[in-house]
């Protein structure tokens, strides 16, 4: 990539911040959510084949980090995370990444679809918003960091088993909807 013809942008000063007055100094690496953000809003979602098709595009482009599916929200996407390993389309310089909500079912089925992979990144997240606690979990704020806490522990302890090398990304889905000082605590 010829990140470099791009001028940095200049810097601003704010005593108390760190990032402000940092500059980039090489190309940011970008993750494409296009196969699983993108499929799951297709009033007719990708099946195996356009999703392979797809995949090859963003490889091709240029992509080393792309989000394929949620292997256990689904069969499709479960079906089409093996049938990508067993294509040889992901080479050792592709991580993929792969979404789950904080529940043991739902990790331990994602760790499955994993299986075989060389890297891989981990999205587990837990909405955390009012709305949800109150209404749909039923739990105090305790009990959702209690949650939070136990799929972190999990999702860890399941990673030393599989020879994938693989990075944690966790978010409080719902996150506007969450109050700030309990989306911190979480």
């Amino acid at each position: 990539m010829d990140y470099k013809k791009y001028q940095p942008y200049k810097t601003i000063d704010l005593p108390n911040r760190v990032w402000p007055s940092k500059t980039i100094t090489k190309a940011p690496m970008w993750c494409s959510v296009d196969l699983r953000d993108g499929n799951q809003a297709l009033p007719t979602p990708m099946g195996t084949k356009k999703k392979l098709a797809y995949f090859k595009l963003l490889s091709d482009m240029g992509f080393k980090e792309i989000e394929t599916a949620f292997p256990s929200a689904s069969e499709t996407d479960f079906n089409f995370m093996r049938t990508l390993l067993d294509s040889g389309m992901v080479n050792n310089d592709i991580t993929v990444q792969v979404l789950t909500q904080s529940r043991e079912h739902l990790i331990r089925k994602t760790y499955e679809a994993l299986e075989g992979y060389k890297k891989a990144i981990m999205h587990f997240y837990l909405s955390t918003s009012t709305a949800q606690r109150k209404v749909v979990f039923k739990k105090s704020k305790q009990e959702m960091i209690d949650m939070a806490v136990n799929s972190a522990q999990l999702v860890c302890a399941l990673a030393k088993d599989v020879d994938t090398d693989i990075r944690f990304e966790f978010s409080p889905e719902s996150f506007t909807g969450t109050e700030m000082d309990f989306a911190l605590k979480v």
